[in-house]
This record gives structure tokens, sequence and C-alpha cells, in this order.
């Protein structure tokens, strides 16, 4: 009897972790591919590129701060119900981009609505429910498999949005691409039976957020390390949104631009993956030391060689096995 349990508590939690992975590759990948969309979108409109580079930063800031009431709420009401509201407003957001007429409607469209469909719909309402499916003993390797199935999202559907770009034209892609969105309100529901419950590592102790938030403001690491944090995701969001346009300005062809964000996510499946791993084994702070001093050598290197083909291919494939490796000791920290 009791092996019987533990094999179909096995099996259930392999179809959680199989449906949260292809979640987070569809929510990784629509955002990794808005990049493509900074040239289009300024050219329709006659803007300068700075209109959308607005867009992206509400994006990423009403991410950043609806994560945070997101949260709270998976707590309280469950992950999926969570998922689901913010799959819709995803899709929403995408669905509005194709007719912005002005800075507001495309700051409301790509920026408050698809902040806060990523928000309902990334790694902070689904590495939980992962970590709470796999127990103690196996909860960096659940983490590290969740984020690299984010940037196997990176790969595989930043293409498929520049081709349907190609194809179709630069609206109805997103119209296309935010229909295939509504998926991840299906992949949300085998979240449920791992919604709202603590992390085993964490204590049952109950709080509001004031007096969660207080708590956290006290610990210096905690606040070094969202220092640390803030700057991987200046560098991640700089370069998703930017990189294409970039190169394209360069002389090369969009789907040059296209690839080097696939690359970047390709690369990066292996070594989110490996570094869920290793922070299991060597001291997680060490890790994003290493990480971070890296990065920065390799950003330096690419602004000083000549530009080239080859030295697009090479930053991106080395900046790939950077990217998302943060998240794993992070959220370990965090835990």
């Amino acid at each position: 009897m009791n092996n019987s349990i533990t094999f179909k508590s096995y099996g259930s939690s392999g179809f959680l972790i199989a449906t949260a992975c292809l979640l987070l590759l569809l929510s990784f990948g629509y955002r990794a591919g808005f990049g493509l969309f900074v040239k289009p979108i300024t050219e329709a409109n006659g803007w300068g590129r700075e209109i959308i580079s607005i867009a992206l930063a509400v994006q990423n800031l009403c991410w950043g701060i609806i994560a945070f009431f997101a949260g709270g709420l998976a707590d309280r009401f469950g992950n999926v119900k969570v998922v689901i509201a913010g799959t819709f407003l995803y899709a929403l957001g995408m669905v509005l981009m194709p007719g912005v007429d002005s800075p507001w409607r495309l700051n409301t469209s790509a920026g408050i609505l698809v902040g806060a469909g990523i928000a309902g719909t990334s790694f902070g309402i689904i590495l939980p429910a992962m970590a709470r499916a796999v127990g103690p003993k196996r909860q960096q390797w659940a983490l590290g498999l969740g984020t690299a199935a984010g940037s196997i999202g990176q790969f595989a559907i930043v293409p498929v949005s520049q081709f349907l770009i190609d194809a179709y034209g630069w609206g109805p892609a997103l119209n296309i691409l935010a229909g295939s969105a509504l998926i991840m309100a299906l992949l949300a529901m085998p979240l449920a039976p791992y919604s709202g419950r603590p992390l085993p590592a964490q204590s049952q102790k109950d709080q509001t957020v004031p007096e969660a938030l207080r708590e956290a403001l006290h610990y210096q690491s905690f606040l070094l390390l969202v220092m640390g944090f803030f700057v991987c995701g200046f560098h991640v969001a700089f370069i998703t949104a930017h990189m294409p346009a970039f190169i394209t300005d360069l002389g090369f062809d969009p789907k040059v631009g296209a690839w080097s964000i696939s690359i970047i996510g390709l690369c990066n499946v292996f070594d989110a993956y490996l570094s869920g791993i290793i922070s299991g084994k060597m001291p997680m702070r060490y890790l994003l030391v290493i990480i971070y001093s890296t990065r920065a050598v390799v950003i330096t290197l690419f602004l000083l060689v000549p530009f080239s083909l080859v030295s697009v291919l090479v930053f991106s494939a080395t900046m790939g096995f950077l990217w998302l490796a943060t998240v794993p000791p992070t959220s370990g920290l965090v835990t």
C-alpha cells in the first residue's frame, strides 16, 4: 500500500512538473520575443525608439510591483487563480498592442497589462508549486528545471514570433501569439493540489504583508541579494528589449536578432539546470559572485571588440550560459 501511494504521488508530481515547465516555457518565451516588435511598432507609428522603450520599462516595473502582490494572492487564494488571471491579462495586452496609436495605449497594453500577466504566470508563482511537489531533497533540482524550461521557451518561441512577423505582419503575429497564450490557463490546473501550501523549509508562522516586509528589510543579506537581482533583471530586460533592433541597426537581417535571443535561451537551458544542481552542492552566494563577475567581463568585451556576426553569436552563446543561472541560487537563498 505504501509503495502504491508513493508511486501515485510521484506520478502526480511528475505531471505537475511537466505542465509547470510548459507553462513557464510559454510565459517566458512570449516575453523574450517583445524585442522583435520594437522596430515594427516604432516605424508603423512614426515614433522614436524611446516610446516603446518606456512601455517595456513600464512592463518590467509592473511585473516587479505586481509580482509582490501576486505572491500574496497565490498564498491566500491559490496559484491556479492567479495564473488564470495573469493569462487573460497577458493575452489581452498582446491583443491590444496592434491597435495602439498613442504612447499611453502602448504603455497600457504592452506595459501594464502584459506586465501584470507576466507577474501572474512567471517564476515567482510557478516555482514554489514545483518545489512543494518534489519536497526538500529535490527542491533545487526543481528550481533549476523550471528555470531551464523558461529558457527553452526563449529558444523556441522567439524564432516562431519572427516567422509569424515575416509571414503575416507584426499585428497578426501578436494576435496569434495572444490566442496561443490562453493555453497557459489550462496548464495551471495541475497546480491546484500544491497551491497555497508553505514550502517545506518555511515556518508555519502567519504574517501580514507589512509584517513580512518589515522582517525582510531587517536582513542585510536579503537587501544585498535584492540589489544583485536588480542588476540581473536590468541585464536581461535591456538585452531582450534592445538586442534585436540594435543588431538590425548594424545592418544584419532581423532574423539574426531573433536567433541571437534564441541562442541565449538555448545555452541557458543547460546552465540554468546545472545551476540548480550546483546550488545544492556549493554555497549559493559564491555561485552568484561567479555569475555576476563573468557577466561584467563578457558584456565589456562585446562592446570593445569590432561588431560582426561572429561576435554577436559568441556574445549570445556566452551570455546564455549566464542568463538565468542566477534564479536557482537566488530563489534558494530567499527560501
